[in-house]
């Protein structure tokens, strides 16, 4: 039985965590902290065994643990990971991991001094649609992957809970790192870089199309350069509707997937498949984070760091895209 408590108790613990915790027989979820104190009450409400902190240094110190789940704004994650692993713990954190490529290299290596895993939530590929496409992939349904296309429009950044008057930290680039990149572009790059492999260049255009108030993007688009053919990435918060369309060119076959319908089409025909919910429905996820909870505890037994090493390469396109696009969208390599 891992024992487990939340740093963090905001509208994606309370709604997409720990409801797939408490599905769980091998999980408990004894304590929890927010920096908001009005959390307490939901917390104690959907976990009345569990004990509330007034901080993570108390919850650390109180509680006898395995794990800690961070759910707390992006700025905060390093420190909180490091706090975590001097306390002897594993760690799950939502993304994105950290805001800077070399906090995603230090968390890297205090991970491996620690001996304790750190584990980004990618849950992405745990929904029904990114399945299906994974295990098309596997099977050798497209061949050789040449080209992958990606996009996701939203009308508007998620809203993240905040105290009364208080302001979305989603458009503060201090806190959240940056715009729809930093947002949903890191879901892109991890499913995109665990179908196709890491990219090995990078060039970006970040804007802002619709939001200008805002101090980040909100749409940017993005070209990869793919083991054997090309990425093309494009997010936007200042679209007209909500949508996710992904296709994947290969030498063998090809997938589309709009809404909750994933099309394979080869030289044998058409198949249909219905992988509901569409990418573009909700934002907490419960269904998907079943499977992030399942990896993480065979991670946590087994030492797994391969999903570190996805969100550190996470970190580093990200980081080159953003000097991309200053220096106008030029192309930067992976080892740049």
């Amino acid at each position: 039985m891992l024992r487990g408590a939340f740093i963090g108790f905001g509208n994606v613990a309370a709604k997409g965590h720990l409801p797939g915790w408490q599905s769980r027989n091998d999980v408990t979820i004894v304590a929890a902290t927010d920096a908001l104190s009005t959390r307490r009450d939901a917390f104690l409400e959907a976990c009345p065994k569990g004990r509330w902190y007034e901080n993570a240094d108390d919850l650390l110190a109180g509680e006898t643990l395995d794990f800690v789940d961070i759910c707390t704004p992006p700025s905060s994650h390093a420190a909180l990971i490091k706090r975590a692993l001097d306390a002897d713990l594993h760690v799950l954190c939502e993304k994105p991991l950290v805001t800077r490529l070399a906090d995603a290299q230090f968390v890297a290596a205090a991970s491996a001094s620690a001996g304790r895993v750190v584990y980004t939530v990618h849950n992405w590929l745990k929904a029904p649609i990114c399945l299906k496409i994974s295990a098309l992939i596997a099977e050798g349904a497209v061949g050789s992957i040449r080209s992958i296309r990606w996009r996701t429009l939203r009308t508007q950044p998620a809203v993240a809970f905040v105290s009364e008057g208080g302001a979305n930290w989603r458009v503060d680039p201090a806190i959240a790192g940056g715009g729809i990149l930093f947002d949903h572009g890191w879901h892109a790059l991890y499913c995109i870089a665990r179908w196709a492999g890491a990219p090995r260049g990078i060039a970006a255009m970040l804007e802002r199309r619709r939001f200008r108030e805002w101090p980040l993007e909100d749409t940017a688009t993005v070209a990869l350069d793919l083991i054997s053919g090309t990425g093309q990435v494009y997010l936007t918060w200042a679209g007209e509707e909500r949508a996710n369309d992904i296709e994947i060119e290969g030498d063998q076959g090809h997938v589309s997937v709009a809404n909750d319908r994933v099309v394979l089409r080869t030289s044998s025909g058409e198949r249909h498949w219905s992988g509901p919910p569409s990418l573009s429905e909700g934002s907490h996820h419960r269904d998907w984070f079943v499977g992030v909870a399942e990896d993480f505890s065979v991670a946590a037994t087994a030492g797994d760091k391969g999903n570190l090493e996805e969100a550190v390469l996470c970190a580093r396109l990200i980081d080159l895209a953003q000097r991309s696009s200053a220096a106008g969208g030029v192309r930067l390599s992976i080892d740049d």
